[in-house]
């Protein structure tokens, strides 16, 4: 059964810097994963997504200031998310890439202040 926890999410002013959690079970945690966000009234959106093997992708509007990363041993993944800009403010969430599934964990809310 899979389940997806994420953590570290706060409130930061802008400039600042945050690091996202996400601990898997489960067997999805051997496909490529991702971070997703969703802001109020906007789609859910990828923002970046690292495959096993560690080959990391990144949208355009955080490319250049997230980091991500994973631990297969331990099942967890990290969003490194710096220079943080107001419109990063969004609910964040990790999941497989692409998803084969309509499961969500909780996901933890990211503010950033101006």
């Amino acid at each position: 059964q899979v389940q997806l926890v994420e953590s570290g999410g706060g409130l930061v002013q802008a400039g600042g810097s945050l690091t996202l959690s996400c601990a898997a079970s489960g067997t999805i945690f051997r496909f490529i994963m991702a971070w997703y966000r969703q802001a109020p009234g906007k789609p859910r959106e990828a923002v970046a997504s690292i495959t096993s093997e560690g080959s990391s992708n990144y949208a355009d509007s955080v490319k250049g200031r997230f980091t991500i990363s994973r631990n297969n041993a331990k099942n967890t993944m990290y969003l490194q998310m710096n220079s943080l800009k107001p419109e990063d403010t969004a609910v964040y969430y990790c999941n497989e890439f692409p998803r084969t599934s309509e499961y969500w964990g909780q996901g933890t809310q990211v503010t950033v202040s101006s």
